[in-house]
């Protein structure tokens, strides 16, 4: 599985060749550094871990410094590993190396995007779950209009049943999009456009798949 980490710039638009007007997202990738290399010999399995993003050493722990010199390059904010991403590169992957994302995808390649969606804190179930309310100001229906109205049967069984929907911490979670096409790359700029939306606030980490 190849990949390699971003971060989220915004989102605009541009025309496709048959003159559609596409929303995209704009993604800062890259360039990534090989951090970490693992194989079946020594860890059970090929994988490479890449780094993105700098980091002050005064806020690196020791170990991780130590983890980053191995591989001669600064201390990175962001590190991820990819399985069999070794494979693609037939061999061709050595510590420190920088992958830049032309090498990784083409333009019309499908990925998925991974990151952390906006925290919302707590929330109601309207907001949380899309639900209606109650219903309208009316026969004596004063303070219920986002209320989630019953929840429970009374006598029997005498108790909510677990997962029912209500209110509670919402956002702030893993999210996939998956199958996002590559519309444009920058490899100038290290900027890659890909179609509809991808979870995360602006500046925050994003890893892409293929």
């Amino acid at each position: 599985m190849s990949g390699i980490i971003g971060k989220k710039i915004g989102m605009t638009s541009v025309f496709g060749p048959d003159g559609r007007n596409i929303a995209c997202t704009v993604l800062e990738t890259g360039p990534c550094v090989v951090t970490q290399i693992k194989n079946v010999d020594t860890d059970g399995y090929n994988a490479i871990q890449l780094g993105f993003g700098e980091k002050k050493e005064k806020r690196t722990s020791g170990a991780a410094k130590g983890h980053f010199a191995k591989a001669g390059t600064t201390p990175k904010h962001k590190t991820v590993e990819f399985r069999d991403f070794r494979v693609d590169f037939e061999g061709g992957v050595t510590l420190g190396r920088e992958i830049k994302v032309e090498e990784v995808f083409v333009e019309g390649d499908f990925v998925d995007a991974i990151g952390t969606s906006k925290g919302k804190g707590f929330q109601g179930v309207v907001k949380r779950h899309g639900f209606g309310g109650v219903g309208g100001q009316t026969h004596g229906q004063h303070n219920r209009q986002r209320h989630p109205g019953s929840i429970g049967a009374c006598s029997f069984p005498s108790r909510v049943f677990k997962g029912m929907r209500m209110a509670g911490r919402t956002g702030g979670d893993r999210v996939k999009m998956v199958n996002l096409r590559v519309i444009k790359l920058m490899p100038e700029h290290n900027l890659v456009l890909v179609s509809g939306s991808v979870p995360g606030a602006k500046n925050s980490y994003v890893v892409l798949e293929k």
